[in-house]
């Protein structure tokens, strides 16, 4: 009886390759969203060839990059305790958390601005905006969230907001997060004083993960 060989497992090094790639992506696109798939390969410190050996095209690696970012988003909304605080601090809390997967973020945010990968990341990240939404109304319906615009464009405005200024912020900055998360709160229709006294009576939300 002859016996059925089982499937080669991928060789150390080539998966460190695509790690490596991806990674390097991340870091690559998180700067410039229209880099080349030569630029990404040097980065990574391998050639074109080495890359197309683990992806079809520039589009299959942007497609891996938005899952794997999404996975990371989707389980932070997930972890949240959505009904424990208001709807401004749970607001505040998610976007610090995201932050707190800033090359992630940075780099699925960047991505997101490429047209041909909206529908892509807009699936992938349906989960988040569940959560998102059903913050927005839960804020509109308690009267703690502005009402002058209708959920759906409010979740979208925030999501917009958050997108431009992560884009334009240094990972690094230590105040990167406390900008992020006064941002959305401006949008979503608190005053500063508001959102600082919201931070003040909530430090967790721009504290360091």
């Amino acid at each position: 009886m002859t016996e059925t060989a089982s499937p080669r497992r991928p060789r150390k090094d080539a998966a460190a390759n695509r790690a490596g790639l991806l990674s390097a992506a991340a870091r690559t696109l998180a700067i410039d969203p229209s880099a080349s798939v030569d630029t990404i390969a040097r980065a990574a410190g391998l050639s074109r060839r080495a890359l197309y050996g683990h992806f079809d095209d520039r589009d299959a690696l942007l497609r891996e990059l938005i899952a794997s970012g999404a996975q990371r988003f989707n389980a932070i909304a997930g972890e949240l305790e959505v009904e424990l605080d208001p709807a401004p601090v749970v607001l505040a809390r998610l976007t610090g958390r995201l932050w707190g997967e800033a090359s992630h973020v940075q780099v699925a945010a960047a991505i997101a601005l490429d047209e041909r990968h909206v529908e892509d990341s807009a699936a992938a990240l349906a989960p988040l905006r569940r959560t998102l939404m059903g913050l927005v109304r839960r804020g509109q319906d308690d009267g703690t969230l502005r009402t002058d615009v209708a959920a759906p464009t409010l979740a979208r405005l925030i999501e917009e907001t958050a997108r431009t200024v992560l884009v334009r912020l240094d990972a690094s900055s230590p105040e990167a997060r406390s900008l992020v998360v006064r941002s959305v709160l401006s949008i979503a229709g608190l005053s500063w004083r508001e959102a600082e006294s919201l931070i003040a009576a909530h430090p967790d939300v721009v504290a360091a993960s």
